[in-house]
């Protein structure tokens, strides 16, 4: 039972709905240490903007960038965003 758990691929509806919960659980982690304004799609435009060049990586990498995501680095990629003109909701 446990080998067919760990061997089935996600479709690409459970991934989308599995990184969309794992980018709201770190944006519930920021606002816990006062980054209230912080969301789950700040989060992956984030995270999505460093897959520009090499595309999207493996899951396990995918979810490792997620979940060890620096409010500094959040922060740098939210400053130069603005820099740069981006809008965030």
């Amino acid at each position: 039972m446990e080998e067919q758990l760990f061997t089935q691929e996600l479709n690409d509806a459970d991934l989308s709905k599995t990184v969309e919960l794992l980018c709201n659980s770190k944006a519930e982690e920021f606002r816990l240490v006062g980054y209230e304004q912080v969301t789950g799609q700040d989060i992956w435009q984030c995270v999505n903007n460093q897959y520009t060049k090499e595309g999207v990586p493996p899951l396990h990498k995918l979810v490792n960038d997620i979940l060890s995501l620096k409010v500094t680095t959040f922060m740098n990629f939210m400053t130069i965003s603005a820099y740069r003109g981006s809008t965030f909701e």
